[in-house]
C-alpha cells in the first residue's frame, strides 16, 4: 500500500473532466461497488490498487460529491474560492486560505 498523494483539505481539479473539489477522506485502496467501476469507460477506468478520494466537488453548474482515483487527480491552482454548500460546515479556512478540518461541528 502507498502513501496518499493529496490530504484531507486540499484543493484538486480531475485530469481530464471539468471539476475541482476539496478532498474530505481518503481510501488507501478503491472501497466502491464493482457497478460503479466498471460504469467507467475502460480506456479511462483506474487501476483499484491506489489511492481514492471523497471531494466536495463543482463545476461550472452543480456541486456534488465526487469519488476519484488519484492517477485522476492534479492539484487545484485556482484561486478562485470553492462554492460546494458543506464547506464550511466541515472545514474553516486557515490564515493561509487551507481548509482545516472543524475541530467541533457547526450549529
Amino acid at each position: 500500500m502507498r502513501q496518499a498523494k493529496f490530504s484531507i483539505g486540499q484543493r484538486v481539479r480531475h485530469r481530464f473532466y471539468p471539476f475541482r473539489g476539496v478532498i474530505f477522506d481518503v481510501d488507501p485502496t478503491f472501497s466502491h461497488t464493482e457497478e460503479w467501476w466498471l460504469a467507467i469507460p475502460p480506456d479511462r477506468r483506474p487501476r483499484k490498487d491506489q489511492p481514492y478520494y471523497h471531494l466536495l466537488a463543482e463545476n461550472e453548474s452543480s456541486t456534488y460529491e465526487a469519488y476519484v482515483s488519484e492517477q485522476n487527480l492534479l492539484p487545484d491552482e485556482s484561486t478562485a474560492p470553492c462554492r460546494h454548500p458543506l464547506l464550511d460546515e466541515i472545514f474553516e479556512k486557515d490564515a493561509q486560505g487551507r481548509y482545516v478540518l472543524r475541530s467541533h461541528p457547526t450549529n
